[in-house]
């Protein structure tokens, strides 16, 4: 019987003990990941955690009793529902979509990155410098664009992530 894709909410904390417990039982199960960074003391690093926290994706028989036994395993809440329908299965071009987007490892990699050159005016997307514009005077190799801003009368030379900053 052919197996789609379902939506399992998660207890708190209960992503691991889920994920184990469902493979143990012969399911397939997908939780994309991504990176953000955590600030520890004065390190930052880039720690991986769920794309949609409090849930998993997990394969199942629509028939049989594999509905019953992922939404009673341990660490899953409930499979969600839409009304009075019961569970309904994600739309598997959803799923192949987020699968195709994440590296082996289960992370969903950015979208390409815009390339700038020296000299190209941009502006800041997000951060406290959003809306300023400016001229690039550097390209770093750790993603990072080199601006000129105008901050209180004063030319100031700032690091911008290049994912924060748009093309005029």
């Amino acid at each position: 019987m052919q197996r789609r894709w379902y939506v399992a909410q998660l207890k708190p904390n209960g992503l691991q003990l889920a994920m184990r417990n469902l493979e143990r039982q012969g399911l397939a199960v997908f939780c994309p990941l991504q990176l953000v960074d955590r600030r520890r003391g004065s390190r930052v690093t880039s720690v991986a955690v769920p794309f949609f926290p409090g849930y998993l994706f997990v394969a199942l028989a629509p028939a049989g009793g594999e509905m019953r036994a992922a939404s009673n395993t341990r660490g899953v809440a409930r499979l969600v529902t839409i009304g009075a329908q019961g569970p309904q299965p994600v739309p598997d071009a959803l799923i192949a979509a987020l699968q195709a987007q994440c590296s082996p490892e289960g992370i969903v990699q950015p979208p390409e990155v815009e390339s700038f050159e020296v000299g190209e005016e941009v502006q800041v997307t997000a951060g406290p410098l959003a809306g300023q514009v400016s001229r690039i005077v550097a390209l770093a190799p750790e993603d990072r664009i080199w601006m000129l801003l105008d901050l209180m009368g004063r030319e100031t030379r700032v690091a911008v992530k290049r994912k924060d900053v748009t093309r005029l």
